[in-house]
C-alpha cells in the first residue's frame, strides 16, 4: 500500500511499480529488497528503524480511526513494546496490550471500554504533528 501511495503522488520509479504490484503475502524478503532498491532509485535512504515504527505507529493509528482494523487486531504483533517519544504515541501505545486475551487482566478494562479508549488516542495521535516526512 505504501508503495501504491508514493506511486499516486507522483513517486515514480520502476522498482517502486513492482513494489506495488506485489501481494500483501508476498515474501518479507523480496518486499525489504525491492523497497531499498526503490529507495535507492528515488535518491532517498532507508529511514531508522525505529522512527519508520513510529511512522508505522501513526498509520496503524490511522487505519483505528478509519475502522480498517478492528482494536484486537492490534495485539497481534508487538506494537506495544514500540519505543515512543510523544504524549500522544504513548498514550496510544500505552493501551495495547501484548496479546488479545489479556486487556481486561492487563488494562483493567472491559473490551467495549479499550476499543473506545482506543479510538479515542488512536484519533489524538493521528490529529498530532508530524514526526517528520512520511507521516
Amino acid at each position: 500500500m505504501i508503495a501504491a501511495e508514493a506511486l499516486a503522488i507522483g513517486l515514480d520509479t520502476p522498482t517502486l511499480r513492482e513494489l506495488a504490484g506485489l501481494p500483501r503475502n508476498a515474501d518479507t524478503r523480496d518486499i525489504r529488497d525491492a523497497f531499498e532498491q526503490a529507495l535507492f532509485e528515488a535518491g532517498l535512504e532507508l529511514p531508522d528503524p525505529g522512527l519508520a515504527r513510529r511512522h508505522a505507529l501513526r498509520r496503524l493509528a490511522a487505519r483505528v480511526v478509519h475502522g480498517e482494523i478492528t482494536p484486537a487486531y492490534l495485539a497481534t504483533d508487538d506494537w506495544w513494546e514500540t519505543e515512543v517519544e510523544t504524549v500522544a504515541e504513548r498514550s496510544f501505545v500505552s493501551l495495547i496490550p501484548d496479546c488479545a486475551y489479556c486487556i481486561e487482566y492487563t488494562l483493567g478494562l472491559d473490551q467495549q471500554t479499550w476499543a473506545a479508549e482506543l479510538r479515542i488516542a488512536a484519533l489524538a495521535l493521528t490529529s498530532s504533528p508530524p514526526i517528520g516526512p512520511g507521516c
